[in-house]
């Protein structure tokens, strides 16, 4: 397996896909970097020489990605939280942030269902 920036990337992939393992790098940023090392987007990551995988650790370092990208994201949550704004009230509470419903579908944030016990209703 080659090593890029701490990340192992799949042997028996493409370069195209495998650089899509990297925290960061989606394929059109991956197909924008081998473009620039000049390098087949169909080569095997097994077929690369060392020289080529220099190249793209230097194109990739360029970008900010991994951990640098993660702490960058929840600097900026944690910082929306402090500030109180509604998008980081929503984050705090563990509710979508950008609009979406939450009277029935959300359960991906809210979580299982937690079922409410019902009152019971006289009838006169």
């Amino acid at each position: 397996m080659a090593r890029i920036l701490g990340v192992d990337i799949p042997n028996n992939k493409r370069v195209v896909i495998s650089l899509t393992y990297i925290y960061g790098i989606g394929k059109s940023l991956s197909t924008k970097i081998l473009n620039e090392c000049k390098i087949d987007l169909n080569k095997r990551v097994s077929d690369l020489s060392d020289d080529e995988l220099s190249l793209i650790r230097k194109s990739i370092s360029a970008f900010v990605i991994e951990g640098d990208l993660r702490r960058n994201k929840a600097m900026d949550i944690k910082r929306l939280m402090e500030i109180g704004s509604y998008r980081g009230i929503r984050h705090r509470k563990g509710l979508p942030v950008r609009g979406q419903r939450t009277k029935t579908n959300a359960r991906t944030r809210k979580g299982p269902r937690k079922t409410v016990a019902n009152k019971k209703i006289e009838s006169k």
